[in-house]
């Protein structure tokens, strides 16, 4: 080494895509480029600076001195060359799952005349054990009680409005030559709209669905807006028993006719788990001991088949209240109604418990 003359550092060719190991960092944290490889780094600051300043200050000393100080740069770069940890810079973590969406329980509530008594007894039950539904929808008897409940009257103050009732107050008997109907229905849709205050379908305190018949189409039609005493009124309206209902230029007349148990109704108003509440009689069991009994028999027997089809493929779980001692006409036996509403519930609570648990999100 000639006087004067820098020492000069062999410095290893970087491959392609290496890591500069010993370049300098903000506060002698590992620098690493995203989406890059993790590669061998180190912490230590580089000596460059001091073995340039070693290096230029070595002609200036006698021979020994110089191999002195060059022993000391050979320590210096062992020191700052030595041996490279892995990088702890940990890998990004992933955002937080969105929290599950709660389940949405909807009611389906049958046709069935004086028998829908059952359906505030199967409420009051689910409501004792925590359940209360999101959505709910009726059919013809199923309606009154759908759009009591949708009101946010519980299954108790239900309980109490229905053995109080006055028959009387929801029947208008109309002049039999000159309707289609013994009754105007008039009066039912009047009760329904003074007990609820007269707040339309779409202000209830949870959704609520009514289900008639078009009766030019047959097609079912489900009223989600509008005046709920006109809609319950033509969900209820038996053909022959009640005239039929004129909202616009269409007529309507009972739902039971074309979902005797609306739970797919439930379903396509968002619920994710129905509980749909039967209180029809099979045809075997019914009653025949009046003309209305048998109006409601035939609807019974028409209805078999829609309504094991809609139940097996949209219902989650079915309630049977048994009323086989109950005609549709027997208003006289709503509070026995109501008892085997909350029997039913009793009954078939634990498979409801189940299926509730495993429908949930985790």
């Amino acid at each position: 080494m000639r006087t004067g003359q820098a020492v000069i550092i062999p410095v290893r060719p970087r491959r392609p895509g290496q890591c500069q190991g010993n370049a300098p960092s903000q506060g002698n944290a590992p620098i690493m480029r995203a989406g890059h490889r993790r590669c061998r780094v180190t912490a230590t600051p580089t000596c460059a600076p001091i073995v340039l300043e070693i290096s230029l200050k070595l002609s200036a000393v006698s021979p020994a001195r110089r191999r002195l100080l060059g022993a000391a740069t050979a320590a210096l770069l062992a020191a700052c060359t030595g041996p490279k940890t892995r990088s702890n810079m940990a890998a990004p973590s992933l955002p937080p799952a969105a929290p599950a969406r709660p389940l949405k329980i909807g009611l389906a509530l049958g046709a069935g005349a004086a028998r829908g008594f059952a359906h505030i007894g199967v409420i009051k039950a689910l409501e004792a054990r925590g359940i209360d539904a999101d959505i709910v929808v009726g059919t013809s008897a199923g309606s009154v009680i759908a759009a009591l409940y949708a009101s946010g009257m519980t299954g108790l103050q239900m309980n109490k409005l229905a053995l109080t009732m006055n028959e009387a107050a929801i029947s208008d008997w109309a002049l039999p030559l000159r309707s289609r109907g013994f009754l105007k229905g008039v009066a039912l849709q009047n009760y329904i709209n003074t007990t609820l205050n007269n707040r339309p379908i779409e202000k209830m305190a949870r959704p609520l669905g009514i289900v008639a018949t078009d009766l030019k189409s047959g097609q079912p039609i489900l009223f989600q807006r509008g005046n709920t005493g006109i809609a319950v009124r033509a969900s209820c309206s038996v053909p022959s028993i009640f005239e039929p209902v004129r909202i616009g230029d269409r007529e309507y007349v009972d739902g039971g006719l074309v979902s005797p148990v609306p739970a797919v109704f439930a379903r396509k108003m968002g619920a994710d788990f129905v509980i749909a509440i039967d209180i029809s009689q099979r045809p075997e069991n019914g009653l025949t001991h009046s003309s209305f009994d048998v109006l409601m028999q035939t609807f019974t027997i028409m209805g078999q088949s829609i309504k094991a089809y809609e139940l097996d493929k949209y219902a989650d779980v079915v309630v049977h209240p048994n009323l086989a001692a109950m005609s549709g006409s027997d208003f006289g036996q709503r509070n026995a109604a109501i008892l085997a509403g909350e029997e039913a519930v009793n009954r078939i609570f634990p498979q409801l418990q189940q299926k509730l648990a495993l429908a949930r999100p985790q």
